[in-house]
Parts: structure tokens; sequence; C-alpha cells
């Protein structure tokens, strides 16, 4: 069951605009050196942190349909008809949020870091940095989209609620402190199925 969940996830999100939070975190690469100027030595300086908050807010892109088109089509009333529970619909999403964005993200840090003027040795630990907490953005971001599902302006207050729980991930893969960031990424990814589901599960009632 949560194998067909995530495919058609899958399908959903490549068949859609899966490319725009690519082109935005290349986007952001690309005009931080106009903002601050071409000091190479700078930018390699701020560059993981850069990429880091280009991948923060690529994760937000997505969010209103990840959630809000199955519970408005009753797609999450059919899944629980047919047994699946809540929380393994919501981990389902978690692994298809993350694999419509998370390797292409990585993929997309190659030429950022070059806008950067990143040498590769900090491309190598931001990359490390990023296949951590990537996993626990995309947890969050499901969570949050569960929880704001059905609401007015749920978009913005997605985006209100997201940001300031992802300041961890941010803080600790931008100093490359991998330890705290892998701790911080595997509690957002154990915990956020259990959030969603639960927001899932008021949503039908």
């Amino acid at each position: 069951m949560i194998a067909r969940l995530i495919a058609r996830d899958l399908r959903r999100g490549f068949s859609g605009a899966a490319w725009l939070p690519i082109a935005f975190f290349l986007l952001v690469a690309a005009l931080v050196p106009f903002a601050i100027g071409p000091d190479a030595r700078l930018l390699s300086r701020i560059g993981s942190g850069v990429l880091w908050i280009a991948a923060l807010t690529a994760s937000l892109l997505p969010i209103e349909r990840l959630v809000e088109p199955d519970r408005a089509d009753g797609v999450l009333d059919q899944l629980f008809l047919h047994g699946a529970a809540e929380e393994s619909v919501a981990f389902a999403k978690i692994v298809a949020h993350w694999l419509t964005f998370g390797p292409l993200l990585l993929i997309a840090a190659i030429p950022a870091s070059a806008l950067l003027a990143m040498d590769s040795a900090t491309l190598a630990r931001t990359e490390v940095a990023l296949a951590i907490g990537t996993p626990g953005l995309a947890a969050l971001a499901v969570a949050v989209a569960a929880v704001t599902a059905g609401l007015p302006r749920a978009g913005a207050l997605a985006g209100l609620l997201l940001l300031p729980l992802a300041v961890p991930l941010l803080i600790f893969g931008a100093s490359e402190a991998l330890l705290l960031e892998a701790a911080v990424s595997l509690l957002l990814t154990a915990g956020a199925p259990f959030v969603a589901g639960a927001a899932i599960r008021a949503s039908r009632t």
C-alpha cells in the first residue's frame, strides 16, 4: 500500500511543476552575487548558508499541493475506507515529496556552488549536509501541509509555520554540525507522520 501511495505521489509530482523548486533554488544562488558583489572570498564564505536558505524556501513552493488536493477530492477518505492508516499516508507523502525535490536539489547544488565560488571541499560538505537535512525538510513540509489543509490562505500560513520550525536544521546544516543536524532531521522525519496523520484524521471529522 505504501509503495503504491509513493508511486502515485511521484507520478503527480513529476507530471506537474516539479522543476519549480529547483529553478527557484538556482535563481536564489544566481541573484546573491549580484546583491553582494563579485568578491569570491565572501561568496565562498557565505555559500553554504545561501544554499541552505535557497533549499528551505524552495521546499515551500509545492506545499499547497502535498495534502490539500487529496483532502478536497476525497482521496484521503477513500484511502481510510480501504484500510490505509493516516500515518502511513503521511509517511508515503514524505518519501514522495523528498524524492521529487531532494535528489534534484543535490544535483542543482553543483552549478549553484560555481555561482557562489565555492571550492570542491566546501561543496562536498554542503552536499552531505543537504543530504542529511532535506528529509527533515520534506517531513516538516508534509506535516505543516496537513495541519493547514483546508484553511484559508493556507500557503502563507504554512510558510509562517514552517520557517521557524526549520531554523534548527538551517543553523546546524549551514554550520556543518552534522551530528546535531542528523538528530534534528531524524526527529522531524520520525515525528512528522504522526503529526500529519493526526491532522489528516482531524480534517475528516
